[in-house]
């Protein structure tokens, strides 16, 4: 016969074995979420992912909704939506702006550029870093030039697992592009060690190598991401701005999708 003694410890090894169950369930659906996440990214902010897009400005990019990404973020329980931190945008329109191919090395590879993003947020300024990543940071100064980034909406935003603002599609769905492609640059940078994109770095999206275009992200929190999205910035001013925006969340309730707050790029320019 089992007495109490026995029968409680008996009680407590069968708790015991559940709760082992439970947490080694738990752990596999992790793992396999996290594959899922590293898998996405092939991003933040690749063609047919749910984020940007190397599509031209007309729509028409024959048959690849090749759609610009950073990655793809673990789903989140749903926040409260609260409301739009930012103001009006400005009087314009987004100019239709394509070009069949990249434009001329113009730029001083030596020289320090700063991109000044002036948003219905608040303005945001980049360091532009010209020697490690020459082709992105001119192609940035010549459609900043051309007003091409100019009442455009900042279209994405992940909250969880991986921390972006992503911005520089005309289209404000992912598939904008200047009709050009841009090759990968700097992915060896010793800031991206460990699989992490440090808060402060401003990098490139893309449908997979060699296919960046005009859409780029800001890393507002460290996000795990590979090595895969040309770092050709830091984020000098701005970081308050960046912490409303997030703070407002986006619209899915999921973790990444459309701002809550109204983002949209007024104005933006490149000095040198």
């Amino acid at each position: 016969m089992v007495n109490n003694d026995q029968r409680r410890r008996q009680l407590a090894r069968e708790k015991f074995e559940r709760q082992q169950l439970r947490r080694a369930a738990a752990k596999r659906k992790s793992r396999r979420r996290n594959a899922v996440i590293a898998s996405a990214l092939a991003v933040v902010l690749a063609a047919g992912a749910a984020a940007f897009a190397t599509g031209s400005l007309s729509g028409d990019d024959k048959k690849d909704d090749g759609k610009d990404t950073v990655a793809d973020s673990t789903p989140s329980v749903s926040p409260s939506k609260g409301p739009d931190p930012c103001e009006k945008p400005a009087a314009g329109a987004i100019k239709k702006l394509s070009y069949k191919k990249e434009p001329a090395l113009t730029i001083d590879k030596s020289a320090a550029y700063t991109m000044k993003l002036q948003t219905t947020c608040g303005d945001i300024t980049l360091g532009l870093d010209a020697a490690k990543a020459p082709r992105t940071v001119n192609s940035f100064n010549f459609l900043a030039s051309k007003g091409y980034f100019d009442h455009t909406k900042c279209h994405r935003l992940t909250t969880n697992g991986i921390f972006v603002l992503q911005c520089g599609d005309p289209t404000a769905q992912g598939s904008g592009t200047p009709g050009y492609k841009l090759p990968d640059e700097n992915l060896k940078d010793p800031k991206l060690k460990g699989g992490v994109y440090p808060a402060g770095t401003v990098a490139m999206a893309n449908a997979g190598p060699g296919t960046g275009g005009s859409q780029f992200f800001l890393v507002y929190q460290d996000s795990k991401l590979p090595a895969n999205y040309t770092p050709f910035g830091t984020i000098k001013g701005g970081q308050d701005v960046l912490k409303k925006i997030a703070g407002a969340g986006e619209a899915t309730g999921q973790g990444d999708g459309a701002p809550n707050a109204t983002v949209v790029i007024d104005k933006a320019t490149v000095t040198k």
